[in-house]
């Protein structure tokens, strides 16, 4: 496996934050029984990874469309994963408890838990930086997504081992390491943006 392989793997999973999501998938399914709950994750994960795939493969056309530049794109992503990695270690709110989903559909654990913002915008960055690389962008999206499905399959039994301020611990580092990704992004679109002025 290349380099950009297990960069773009972990920066995705980084950025789907399965371990963050524990916490919000079991509030929100707490209206689900319990032995139809790993379908519901199931069945949301799949939208999510339709929904990935589509911005993967369409990438390069939306970019054209909107008139958007890879150094651009570059800046505004290292931005908005500054702020996502900001809010994971320092977050200013909790869950709101006077949400109640039941059998949640799309909304809000397929978008935008996991295909969010950010995820969207690393794929576009990813695909238009390196459109020949297609092929390694495919097989890190369908990866980190996998990894997702099984960490939050075994959200039950990560609760009841790890608890939750175990989790809360993993979270931050996982927010620490999204921050540097972040400043990496914004320095090459920095540099890109300076080269071709």
């Amino acid at each position: 496996m290349s380099v950009e392989f297990w960069t773009a793997t972990l920066m995705l999973l980084f950025i789907m934050d399965p371990v963050g999501n524990i916490p919000i998938f079991h509030h929100t399914l707490q209206g689900v029984e319990e032995d139809k709950r790993w379908r519901v994750i199931l069945r949301e994960m799949l939208f999510a990874y339709g929904i990935l795939l589509a911005f993967l493969f369409a990438g390069e056309s939306i970019l054209h469309f909107l008139g958007l530049k890879q150094a651009s794109l570059s800046i505004a992503s290292g931005i908005i994963l500054f702020l996502i990695g900001l809010d994971i270690v320092f977050p200013r709110k909790g869950l709101n408890p006077d949400q109640d989903y039941e059998d949640p559909f799309i909304v809000p654990l397929a978008v935008p838990m996991v295909a969010g913002p950010s995820a969207i915008a690393s794929i576009l960055l990813l695909t238009s930086t390196k459109p020949h690389l297609l092929h390694v962008w495919f097989g890190s999206l369908t990866s980190a997504w996998a990894i997702s499905v099984v960490i939050l399959l075994s959200s039950n039994w990560l609760l009841k081992h790890m608890g939750h301020r175990g989790i809360r611990a993993i979270e931050k580092l996982i927010g620490m390491l999204l921050i540097m990704l972040s400043v990496q992004f914004f320095l090459d679109g920095v540099k890109a943006y300076l080269a071709g002025a």
